[in-house]
């Protein structure tokens, strides 16, 4: 499966703009730690860009994401892709035992929690959001009360990096697509990000 694919599938089974955004969220983060490990960029940007998919059509989790995965494999992805995006919930119990799987679910839950961080700024913009201000929000138990702070402290434990590091590491992979995510804000500061056409 190339990007292409991955983006149709992903708009003929969501129409949520915010799901949408999420899921271009991910797929930032999962490329730019791809790059970090030199891993293949591809196939973590596509894990990134589906891992939500039959989520706005299926969001119990006694469905969610198992019957994506039926799809993905009825459409002859990967079982390295599936796995991975089935390993991301927690409650499923599958071992995360690849960096690949150890990614998704560390970048997961922070790019929800850094949206909404920089959300309520001022500037409403990932641009100048810092993970000094996400650590501070994440000790706010009533800001963004739904995003488990446990397991963006755990996704970093098992990656191995510094939790201010990952959650900066991640802003900036964000802000690479922040008018994608609709999160320039007013800063009117930056530049293009290298998938700024993916949205089309």
């Amino acid at each position: 499966m190339v990007r292409a694919e991955a983006w149709a599938l992903l708009r003929e089974y969501t129409q949520g703009e915010s799901l949408i955004r999420h899921a271009l969220a991910v797929e930032a983060a999962m490329r730019a730690y791809a790059r970090r490990f030199g891993a293949d960029e591809e196939v973590w940007g596509i894990v990134g860009l589906l891992h939500d998919f039959d989520y706005e059509k299926w969001p119990d989790p006694k469905d969610h994401p198992t019957r994506g995965a039926e799809v993905l494999r009825a459409r002859g992805v990967p079982e390295e892709v599936v796995t991975a995006i089935l390993s991301h919930a927690e409650y499923l119990g599958i071992p995360r035992a690849t960096p690949l799987m150890k990614t998704l679910f560390a970048v997961d839950e922070l790019c929800g929690f850094n949206t909404a961080a920089a959300l309520i700024r001022p500037s409403k913009s990932v641009l100048d959001l810092e993970a000094s201000s996400v650590k501070k929000r994440m000790k706010d138990k009533a800001f963004a009360r739904n995003v488990k702070r446990e397991d963006i402290v755990k996704g970093a434990e098992e990656l191995g990096i510094p939790l201010e590091e990952h959650i900066q590491f991640v802003i900036e992979a964000m802000r690479t697509v922040a008018d994608d995510l609709g999160l320039r804000g007013n800063t009117g500061a930056g530049g293009e990000g290298p998938r700024g056409a993916g949205v089309g």
